[in-house]
């Protein structure tokens, strides 16, 4: 696999994963409202603010990237949810998996960068791994 391809699938699973984040903070409901909703918000900036990154480093390595939602799709390892109601506790246990399962795909394309000794590349995802392992700790901390 090339990195342009791990990096495909990467900003498939942000949008994917930032869509869920926004759909969770506008149907969050419970005691707890304000601290949810606040938080799923900060969490949803921080990953639409990665994807223009992702992109741009397929670029920069010469190859394209995403089109559209429906090239989203046919990329996204992470699952949607369309479901019409779903509990607090529920909702920032999937983030929590998603975000796991994001710097997965992560650890995957640095292996990727790495053996092409694509520094740039390798060093962004660093601090992209780093920022998915901090949400999935909140998101952790926060249900316990």
């Amino acid at each position: 696999m090339a990195i342009a391809d791990a990096l495909r699938v990467i900003l498939a699973d942000a949008y994917a994963i930032y869509l869920k984040t926004k759909g969770f903070h506008w149907h969050v409901s419970g005691p707890y409202f304000r601290d949810y909703h606040l938080l799923l918000d900060e969490q949803a900036a921080e990953i639409l603010a990665i994807t223009d990154a992702i992109a741009e480093r397929a670029r920069k390595t010469g190859h394209t990237t995403i089109r559209s939602i429906g090239d989203i799709a046919r990329h996204q390892t992470i699952k949607d949810h369309d479901k019409k109601f779903v509990t607090p506790q529920d909702m920032m246990s999937e983030l929590r998996a998603d975000n796991l399962l994001l710097v997965e795909s992560l650890r995957r394309a640095k292996e990727i960068a790495d053996k092409a000794n694509d520094n740039a590349t390798s060093g962004l995802i660093d601090t992209w791994t780093d920022e998915a392992e901090r949400r999935a700790w909140f998101l952790f901390e926060i249900s316990r």
